[in-house]
């Protein structure tokens, strides 16, 4: 390895691998409450065990945080399991002197503050391998045992500078919001290519569709296959505990490219910059009215309460309700530059959509059938005859009318399609939970005064809409 890699890596890892009081205090902690979650367990017939990065050494020293899974005998019923799941997650938590809050996966599950960590405390079903799974959940015990058995002690280094180099960059964490590479695709990473430097060098060779497959569960004809089978999924990375699973399914293709572009950067001149989050200025009003004089565009946001569901269900609902309001412009001929979504998960959420086309003229021309069609054309004259601004005439041999069109601006488009019941926006393909709370209350804004109001109550928005001007270029 190149002595300014080592030195750089060197520096980055006395800042981020945690200190040994620290470390000390968390595997006490996981300790203990292991051996409390398994006392109460066993009167039910279950086992627990740790998951997560705790006990493999890869951990970040902010992730103050680990994870009990209670492990159920299959046969037991779906509620039995929600039901004592909650229950003892809740006793141990009590036991502890903490604080509890029910949270929702695929399963509900307790989230757990004792001091200042946070434990997860998560039912699943214990499973054989290659027994299909009765949640996603369910696969973390294998997950646990394969890395255990695979991942040395010598490597977790590594992985802690792989995850915080991700973190740093906004790619890490398959969460809905983030769509990037999570703990365990990292860890599998550094099984697969060794080094953190030589994790980088082969990224930097990763196409889009790549096929990752560690335990060569494979052949290369397979390949061509597997992309066709597992189309739009710009990273596959065969799950060694599931060979029918993707782990980087979550990967989106701005995380992948990101990643690439980083990591590039970082073997060009090596940065301990690179390790570390930027920090970004919210947007001024100033530069809000300069950006838009020079950009020429008009800024729409329809901006509301959002509803109180998890973000994995929040973040892909918000990124489906921009593309139909989209397309619902687009019906209507208004054309939209680009969009993009944010919300602070408590009191706003927002589409922003930048529009190309926001205002059109008051008449618009409908062309009709050849005058030689006479069944159409008597339809046609008889449809707009004393109901058009001008017509119906004739233009090269076809009818044409101009009459006065409904909607001259965008906004008075979505005022008139979002100001419905709840059951009609949802007809409407606006998705369930968004429905709902446009259905109560909606506002669409777009003056500088206005949005600069958000960004002063909100510091994270004034920062997205700087990152949204801003744009990266991913090459």
């Amino acid at each position: 390895m190149p002595k300014n890699y080592d030195k750089v890596l060197k520096e980055v890892l006395k800042m981020i691998r945690p200190s040994k009081e620290q470390s000390e205090r968390l595997k006490n902690l996981s300790k203990k409450v292991l051996d409390i979650t398994n006392k109460e367990a066993k009167k039910v017939n279950a086992e627990a065990i740790i998951a997560g990065s705790l006990t493999r050494d890869t951990w970040l020293p902010d992730k103050n945080e680990f994870d009990i899974f209670i492990i159920f005998p299959k046969t037991l019923p779906v509620e039995k399991l929600e039901e004592w799941g909650l229950k003892l997650g809740k006793a141990i938590i009590k036991k502890l002197k903490g604080k509890w809050k029910i949270e929702y996966a695929q399963h509900p599950y307790v989230r757990g503050m004792v001091g200042n960590t946070q434990i997860d405390i998560v039912p699943c079903y214990k499973m054989e391998p290659g027994e299909k799974i009765k949640s996603a959940v369910d696969r973390t015990p294998f997950h646990v045992e394969y890395l255990d058995n695979h991942l040395s002690k010598e490597l977790s280094d590594d992985v802690r500078l792989l995850k915080q180099f991700c973190n740093a960059n906004k790619v890490y964490g398959a969460d809905a919001k983030t769509e990037g590479f999570s703990g365990y695709v990292c860890e599998l990473l550094v099984i697969k290519y060794g080094k953190f430097i030589d994790v980088l060098k082969n990224v930097t060779k990763w196409k889009p569709g790549d096929v990752i497959d560690i335990e060569n569960y494979y052949t290369e004809k397979d390949h061509q296959k597997l992309r066709k089978q597992l189309k739009g999924q710009v990273l596959i990375l065969i799950d060694p505990t599931d060979k029918m699973r993707n782990a980087a399914a979550a990967v989106s293709a701005e995380s992948f490219f990101k990643l690439k572009k980083v990591t590039s950067e970082f073997l060009t001149k090596p940065s301990k910059e690179l390790f570390f989050e930027k920090k970004f200025e919210p947007i001024t009003e100033h530069e809000l009215i300069l950006t838009q004089i020079r950009r020429r565009t008009e800024l729409l946001l329809v901006t509301f309460k959002p509803p109180k569901v998890v973000p994995d269900i929040l973040w892909p609902q918000l990124r489906r309700f921009a593309e139909r309001l989209e397309g619902i412009l687009k019906e209507y001929e208004f054309d939209v530059l680009r969009k993009d979504v944010y919300t602070n998960e408590k009191d706003l959420a927002l589409v922003l959509l930048e529009m190309q086309v926001s205002k059109l003229p008051s008449v618009d021309k409908r062309i009709g059938p050849i005058v030689f069609d006479l069944d159409d054309s008597e339809r046609f004259i008889k449809k707009y005859k004393g109901h058009s601004v001008a017509g119906p005439f004739i233009e090269k041999n076809f009818w044409c009318v101009e009459v006065k069109r409904k909607f001259v601006t965008a906004r008075e488009k979505l005022l008139d399609s979002l100001n419905e019941k709840e059951d009609i926006l949802k007809e409407k393909g606006i998705p369930n939970y968004i429905a709902e709370q446009i259905a109560k209350k909606f506002d669409i804004i777009s003056e500088s005064d206005k949005i600069m109001k958000l960004v002063k109550k909100d510091n994270d928005f004034g920062v997205f809409m700087r990152k949204y001007f801003e744009k990266e270029s991913l090459v």
